[in-house]
């Protein structure tokens, strides 16, 4: 069975804990782009801290995994602006579930971390059971604070709304901590990676957003 394009975000964003940083995290050339077979990319304009997303009918991931100073890192803050959105979609549904941003925040328990090593094979990742995902996004026709099932993570992810479909500026924090007990039990170990995505491809639209100011505590 063909990978999908999202469940293929956890096998991208690993490395190898120390005190986390509340320094901006910036969008240097360490971010690495995830694209598709047959279908458009995204084009991501990159400037320190502030990342432009230009999304034509097309759809594909950013990502970076993080060093061992910021795998502490319990809660995260950013501002977010969507000037041109895709229509209302049904993000449980496989196929037609577009959305302007997607931030997924990717943890795994740091024995599973430090295994899978600085530059792991994409395969084995993707085996990887141990990954748990926290999928924060502006998009979807759902209400703010809805969490869904995945269709694509299955146990390993959720997608917890924070705005619907639309345009506009925000800026958000979440509790990653609390998030992470809430929706799968427990303490979050180590935050190894971070991804962006915009998906327009399904339903033939455009999005022009950007994210800035990224602070991870």
């Amino acid at each position: 069975m063909p990978l999908s394009r999202h469940a293929i975000i956890a096998a991208l964003l690993f490395t190898a804990a120390a005190p986390a940083q509340a320094d901006p995290l910036r969008f240097t050339p360490e971010w690495r782009e995830q694209s598709f077979p047959r279908l458009d990319a995204n084009r991501y304009g990159a400037r320190g801290d502030r990342l432009d997303i230009v999304s034509d009918q097309a759809v594909s991931v950013l990502y970076t995994a993080l060093p061992e100073s910021r795998w502490l890192g319990r809660q995260a803050t950013w501002n977010w602006t969507v000037e041109q959105s895709v229509p209302p979609t049904d993000l449980r549904n496989k196929g037609g579930d577009d959305r302007n941003i997607s931030l997924y925040f990717v943890f795994m328990d740091e024995a599973s971390a430090r295994r899978a090593g600085p530059n792991p094979r994409l395969r084995s990742l993707l085996g990887n059971r141990n990954a748990r995902m926290l999928v924060y996004v502006w998009g979807g026709d759902h209400a703010r604070g809805d969490v869904l099932d995945s269709p694509y993570l299955e146990a390993r992810g959720k997608t917890l709304i924070l705005r619907g479909a639309g345009t506009g500026s925000h800026a958000e924090t979440v509790d990653l901590s609390a998030d992470y007990a809430r929706i799968f039990g427990g303490t979050p170990e180590a935050l190894v990676g971070i991804a962006v995505s915009a998906d327009s491809d399904d339903t033939q639209t455009a999005i022009r957003a950007r994210i800035s100011d990224m602070v991870i505590r």
